[in-house]
C-alpha cells in the first residue's frame, strides 16, 4: 500500500501555498483582532477552484481527489486557520452532503454557486443540549400541508449566517421509530426563510476570522422537497459526512503543526542569549525537533486516511482497496493523533518564543488559541478514543 503524496499533488500544493502565502497571510493578524470575515478572499479561494476540487465537472468541480482538499486545508491552515475551517466546512459539510444526498434538482440549485464560491453553505448538527449525543436533538420539523415547519436551535455552527450564506442544512426530529427513538432527518432551510435566524456571531477564544453563530428556528416553513436525503436517514447520513470532516480535520492540524515548526526553527536561529541562538540550547532544541516528529507522524497518519478515502473511490492505487472500516478507523486515528499534537504543538512553539509568545503581534499567539477547537470540532478526542476502541472490538458505550 502505497499513499505518498504524488508530484501533481506537491505542484498544486505550491500553488496553495503561493496563493496563501500573497493573499491571507499579510492579513491574517488584522482579521483576526477584528473579528472580520473576508467575503473578497472566499471569492478568491472559490476563482482559483478550492471549493470545487472534490465537485463533478458538470456542477463547475474538478472531480479531483480528496487527497487534493487535504493538500488545500493543509496550506491555508499554515497560514490561518480561520480561513482553513472555512474551506474545511464548506467543502465538507456543505457542499459534501448535498453532494451526496441531494437530488438532481437540489444539487442543481444550490451546487454551481457553491463550488464556485460566490456562496457558503452550514450543516446544524449540534445543539445547546445534544453534542456528541445527537440522539439528544430537541430541534422538530413536521410535515404540514406540503411544507416543513422546523422549530428549535444549534450552536456553533460554521458558515451559517455570513452574507454569502445562501442555505444551512439542519437534522430534525420529524417523528419516532418503532423502538421509540427519534427519527431524525435532513433539512435544508435556505437564508432569508422566515422563522430562520442567525443569532450574533459568537465571541471565540480562536477561529476569529471564521463565522460561527447558533442558530434559532421558530415556525420556519420551507417545502416538502427540501428534505435532503431519506426520511429518518439524517443522522446516519450525518456519520457519513464526519468520516471525511475528521480527516479534513486532520489536515487543518497538520497546517497547525507546519507552521509551529516553521515559526520555532526561525526564531531559535535569531534569537539570542548569553551570546548563542537559543537553538544551541539543547533544552530548546529538543522541544523543536519533538515538533518535526510530532508534524511527521501526523502527516503520515492523515494522508494515509486520505488516500483510503481515494482508493475506496477508484482514485488511488497502489494496494487492496481498503474497507469501509479500516477508512473509518483511520480517519478516528489521525484525527485524533494530529489535533492533540497540534494542540501540544502550539504550546511548545509558545515557550520556545518565551515572554513573546504571549505577545498577540506574534502569530504563535493566534496559532496558540485557534488549536485547541481542533480537539473538539467534528467528534471530540473522547469520541475518537470509543470510535477507535470499538474498532478493535472492545464493547465500549
Amino acid at each position: 500500500m502505497s499513499f505518498e503524496i504524488s508530484e501533481d499533488h506537491e505542484q498544486f500544493r505550491r500553488v496553495v501555498r503561493d496563493f496563501a502565502e500573497k493573499t491571507i497571510a499579510p492579513h491574517a493578524a488584522q482579521w483576526d483582532r477584528d473579528h472580520h470575515f473576508p467575503v473578497d478572499v472566499v471569492h478568491q479561494m472559490g476563482d482559483l477552484g478550492l471549493f470545487g476540487l472534490t465537485a463533478p465537472e458538470e456542477l463547475g468541480g474538478a472531480d479531483g481527489d480528496f487527497t487534493s482538499l487535504c493538500v488545500a486545508i493543509e496550506e491555508i491552515g499554515r497560514v490561518d486557520q480561520s480561513m482553513g475551517i472555512t474551506l474545511e466546512a464548506a467543502v465538507g459539510l456543505g457542499i459534501n452532503p448535498i453532494q451526496t444526498f441531494g437530488t438532481p434538482e437540489q444539487q442543481q440549485t444550490w451546487l454551481p454557486d457553491l463550488v464556485a464560491g460566490r456562496t457558503l453553505a452550514g450543516f446544524g448538527l449540534t445543539e445547546p443540549g445534544a453534542g456528541s449525543d445527537a440522539g439528544a436533538t430537541r430541534t422538530r420539523a413536521e410535515l404540514r400541508d406540503g411544507e416543513w415547519v422546523v422549530n428549535g436551535a444549534k450552536q456553533f455552527i460554521t458558515n451559517s449566517g455570513s452574507e454569502i450564506t445562501s442555505v444551512v442544512t439542519v437534522t430534525a426530529r420529524t417523528g419516532e421509530r418503532p423502538d421509540g427513538r427519534p427519527e431524525l432527518s435532513a433539512i435544508m432551510l435556505p437564508s432569508g426563510t422566515p422563522g430562520f435566524t442567525a443569532e450574533k456571531a459568537y465571541d471565540k477564544l480562536g477561529w476569529h476570522a471564521s463565522d460561527t453563530h447558533p442558530l434559532s428556528f421558530s415556525d420556519a416553513r420551507v417545502p416538502e422537497d427540501h428534505l435532503l436525503g431519506e426520511r429518518g436517514r439524517g443522522y446516519a447520513q450525518f456519520l457519513a459526512t464526519l468520516d471525511d470532516g475528521r480527516v479534513a480535520i486532520a489536515a487543518l492540524a497538520v497546517g497547525c503543526l507546519q507552521a509551529c515548526l516553521d515559526m520555532s526553527v526561525q526564531y531559535a536561529g535569531e534569537r539570542t542569549t548569553f551570546g548563542v541562538p537559543i537553538g544551541r540550547k539543547q533544552g530548546l532544541a529538543f522541544q523543536v525537533a519533538d515538533l518535526e516528529v510530532m508534524l511527521a507522524a501526523s502527516r503520515q497518519l492523515t494522508y494515509r486516511a486520505a488516500w483510503m478515502r481515494d482508493a475506496m473511490a477508484g482514485r488511488a492505487g497502489g494496494g487492496s482497496t481498503p474497507s469501509m472500516q479500516d477508512f473509518k478507523q483511520a480517519a478516528a486515528v489521525a484525527k485524533l493523533y494530529a489535533t492533540e499534537a497540534a494542540v501540544t504543538g502550539t504550546r511548545i512553539a509558545t515557550q520556545v518564543f518565551g515572554g513573546y509568545g504571549f505577545m498577540e503581534e506574534y502569530p504563535v499567539t493566534r496559532f496558540y488559541r485557534d488549536a485547541k477547537v481542533l480537539e473538539i470540532g467534528e467528534g471530540t478526542s473522547e469520541v475518537q478514543r470509543m470510535l477507535i476502541a470499538r474498532g478493535l472490538g472492545l464493547p465500549v458505550e
